[in-house]
């Protein structure tokens, strides 16, 4: 069974020597001298099952460090090891880096091994609950969102597309509790299944919107909160969608720090799609972006400018009868039906009930061939 990774961070070598000796049978133990290198072992590597820290240590104390632990790897479960008995400094590290226990030095080997056994009940507990929540509530929004595209495809098309890009940004952006902004991507159009089909037609193609229009487009937030209102722990879910237009956001005044980078990548995501659906190329929508510097986050925008110009060249176009689609492709263009109506927006990925919808169509009713994906990798 592999063993769990622990960090022990201590100014002492001759302490390190002793926590590893008296932990490894069970522990993988991996070491620091400060806080920096702790920090910097945790930027780098998997995140710990624990963190345990000293807490008087030159340039960053065990409280400080702790703080940033928690900031940076929120699963790690936090330890203090001090020998000092000044109350108001175990209570700093309480308070600041929320810490699971507090042992005094020296602590015998038989309760350092109790309290870190403890600490990794603990690590279960909330990697289980975090696991757990997000599956259920990512299958549950997804399933939600399914059903609504056969309503409204073209607003859950663009959904489907927003989700992709920011799907896309996560993987090359470091974010604390990904999942949340993935859901937000999802949920972003949701409020759209009021629009009348006109006004929701002419709000996705770019075309001029009347004043009551307008004035139905600007209640879509507040719709969305509503829908979504009763469903728990999705918060941090609408405090991204909340906060994804505010004009301050890059500069730390219109959010708090744990919605920005979600609110930051979502505008990015929604405003390329947005361009697109104009009728601008990927290039001119991209160029049209970077001349609003004001607005955008500059290294996300320019990570997202790579990344739209290798998908141009990773993933191959196929023109396919509709009944031939499979699981996991992505309509590259939208799909209508001979009567005129849309069946399918582009960016809609192809899931099993959507092949099943396919072949309950005779030949004929819907327009082919119809263009695909197939993301290599």
């Amino acid at each position: 069974m592999k063993r769990p990774r622990i960090l022990c961070v201590d100014d002492e070598p001759a302490v390190l020597e002793g926590l590893t000796l008296n932990l490894r049978r069970k522990f993988s133990v991996e070491t620091a001298t400060s806080g920096a290198l702790g920090l910097a072992m945790l930027d780098e590597e998997k995140p710990f099952a624990i963190v345990l820290s000293d807490m008087r240590m030159p340039e960053m104390n065990g409280a400080t460090f702790l703080s940033r632990v928690r900031a940076l790897a929120p699963d790690s479960v936090r330890m203090l090891l001090t020998g000092q008995t000044d109350i108001s400094s175990a209570i700093a590290a309480i308070n600041e880096g929320q810490i699971f226990r507090f042992l005094t030095k020296p602590c015998p080997p038989d309760r350092l091994l109790t309290a870190f056994e403890s600490a990794m009940g603990q690590h279960r507990l909330i990697t289980a609950e975090r696991v757990l929540l997000e599956e259920t509530l990512h299958g549950s929004i997804k399933a939600l969102t399914e059903v609504l595209a056969l309503t409204n495809p073209m607003a859950f098309g663009r959904a489907s597309r927003v989700k992709e890009h920011v799907s896309e940004l996560l993987q090359n952006i470091v974010v604390v509790d990904a999942w949340q902004v993935e859901v937000a991507a999802m949920v972003s159009e949701l409020g759209s299944i009021t629009l009348p089909p006109a006004t929701a037609e002419k709000l996705y193609s770019g075309e001029e919107l009347s004043e009551a229009e307008e004035a139905m487009v600007a209640r879509l937030p507040t719709v969305v909160r509503q829908l979504l209102g009763n469903i728990p722990r999705l918060e941090p879910v609408m405090e991204i969608l909340s906060h994804q237009h505010d004009a301050l956001i890059l500069h730390g005044e219109g959010a708090s720090g744990f919605v920005q980078p979600g609110a930051k990548i979502l505008r990015i995501a929604i405003d390329y799609d947005t361009l697109e659906t104009r009728g601008y190329s990927p290039q001119h929508a991209l160029i049209e972006m970077q001349k609003k510097a004001e607005r955008y986050d500059p290294e996300v925008l320019n990570i997202f400018a790579k990344l739209r110009g290798a998908s141009q060249i990773q993933n191959e176009r196929l023109e396919i009868p509709v009944r031939d689609v499979q699981v996991g492709m992505v309509f590259v263009e939208d799909v209508w039906m001979k009567t005129g109506a849309l069946f399918v927006a582009r960016g809609y990925e192809v899931t099993q009930s959507f092949v099943e919808r396919a072949k309950n169509f005779q030949q004929g009713v819907i327009k082919e061939p119809v263009t695909v994906i197939l993301r290599s990798g």
